[in-house]
């Protein structure tokens, strides 16, 4: 049965929630995992819906999965893994792109990998041709059915020079978890930087990997022919940690989120105390409210890492409805990622959405009439609307719009929600939130 969520907007959230393990690396060092001749050990894990996909994949291809959901201990035994049947990994088509992270280890332990058809949130194209181009690169023969993708290495992977078009987070993942084994040198020219590749990366170094990350988004990684396993403490959720400082900002509550890392949340912070929101730091997490000003209205321009993430844009926008002025949002990371606009427009948002670069520079997607510009006029009083959830940060969005707007708001697929916010509806409620879940 689908769940609708009833929402009882006007109420300021006020409390504490703990914030585990990012969304952006625990999937990928679980798959890490794979590539060692023994087991791992990976702390501080969320119970998320990606995780929950993910342990289901490695049981199927053999290895050994200990949750402890208490501590979020996970250890991972890959001893006896296997190439799992076709049937069994199409089983989850559809549930989540990760499963093209599996290849370079599946094809390093067995020879071949079988990938299905990939789902992932509606946010833009992100095309899989990066990751297939860098797997032939390495050696790789690619084979495309209706079902889903073959990829074999008859001649075993090699060691190759790449440059990627685009600084693609999932693309280098790709090469770091390929080319750890692979026989040779790997060069990555225009890689991703972000917290969560340099931790993927200290974890492949605790399992003998030799990588070496220079300044100018090179990474190079020399090949070994064998890999241990790893003790790691995943690094805090950046994105989470936005999301309830925004939902604070957004419905003028004061959270305190602990597990919060200040130091790879420098460029949100400054964009936050700029729109009017005020932060503390502690050892133990960083406390966020709104300072009882107005809200002032900005410029902003999302961009891969250090700037500012575009997973942080889609719940900010919604504080900026509530600024006195205009703001002007340019995404240059994904191309549909304003499409959650449509149910704030709904509410009494003024937003407008341009195909023109209205940021401080032309971005790739300038010239292909996309809609990637926001102008976003406020304040504005939110009022309750029925809505349904389009993606992960989108919907998350909407939640906090629905808790700050006049009135009751109804939303459907909130399940989405799950796949990146730890125990949220619990979270919610240790905030104070007015919220009914039930089966519609």
């Amino acid at each position: 049965m689908a769940k609708l969520l009833t929402v009882q907007g006007g109420k300021p959230l006020e409390g504490s929630v703990h914030v585990r393990g990012a969304k952006n690396l625990v999937p990928k060092a679980m798959v890490a995992a794979l590539l060692g001749s023994e087991p791992s050990q990976l702390r501080n894990v969320p119970a998320i819906k990606d995780v929950e996909i993910v342990t289901n994949l490695l049981q199927i291809h053999g290895v050994k999965v200990d949750a402890d959901p208490a501590t979020g201990d996970l250890t991972l035994d890959p001893r006896d893994s296997y190439s799992a049947a076709h049937s069994e990994i199409d089983a989850y088509a559809g549930d989540s792109r990760i499963p093209i992270l599996f290849c370079g280890p599946l094809m390093h332990q067995h020879g071949e990998a079988f990938i299905p058809d990939l789902g992932g949130c509606r946010i833009g194209d992100r095309p899989i041709n990066y990751h297939l181009e860098v797997l032939r690169n390495f050696g790789a023969v690619v084979d495309k059915s209706p079902t889903g993708i073959h990829i074999s290495a008859p001649r075993g992977l090699k060691g190759a020079k790449l440059t990627l078009p685009y600084p693609s987070v999932g693309a280098t993942e790709q090469v770091l978890l390929t080319a750890v084994l692979a026989e040779g040198i790997t060069e990555l020219e225009n890689a991703a930087v972000e917290p969560e590749i340099h931790d993927l990366i200290a974890i492949l170094q605790q399992m003998g990997a030799i990588i070496t990350v220079y300044t100018d988004r090179t990474i190079r990684i020399e090949g070994v022919d064998r890999l241990s396993g790893y003790r790691h403490r995943a690094i805090t959720d950046r994105n989470e940690t936005a999301s309830w400082a925004s939902a604070a900002l957004v419905t003028q509550g004061d959270i305190y989120v602990k597990g919060a890392a200040q130091r790879d949340l420098m460029a949100f912070l400054n964009t936050y105390r700029k729109i009017g929101g005020e932060f503390a730091v502690d050892d133990d997490g960083i406390r966020f409210w709104h300072a009882g000003h107005a809200l002032m209205p900005l410029v902003l321009e999302t961009d891969v890492h250090p700037g500012f993430m575009t997973d942080w844009q889609q719940p900010l926008v919604v504080a900026l409805t509530q600024a006195h002025g205009v703001s002007i949002v340019h995404e240059t990371v994904y191309e549909n990622r304003f499409g959650f606009t449509e149910a704030l427009k709904r509410m009494g948002a003024s937003i407008q959405l341009h195909r023109e670069c209205l940021g401080s520079s032309p971005c790739r997607f300038g010239q292909r009439n996309f809609l990637h510009s926001a102008v976003i006029s406020g304040p504005v009083e939110l009022q309750g609307a029925d809505i349904d959830v389009p993606d992960l940060r989108g919907g998350f969005s909407h939640l906090i719009a629905a808790l700050a707007a006049n009135g009751t708001s109804r939303v459907t697929g909130i399940e989405v929600i799950n796949r990146g916010y730890e125990h949220f509806m619990d979270k919610l409620g240790d905030l104070g939130a007015d919220v009914v879940m039930s089966e519609r």
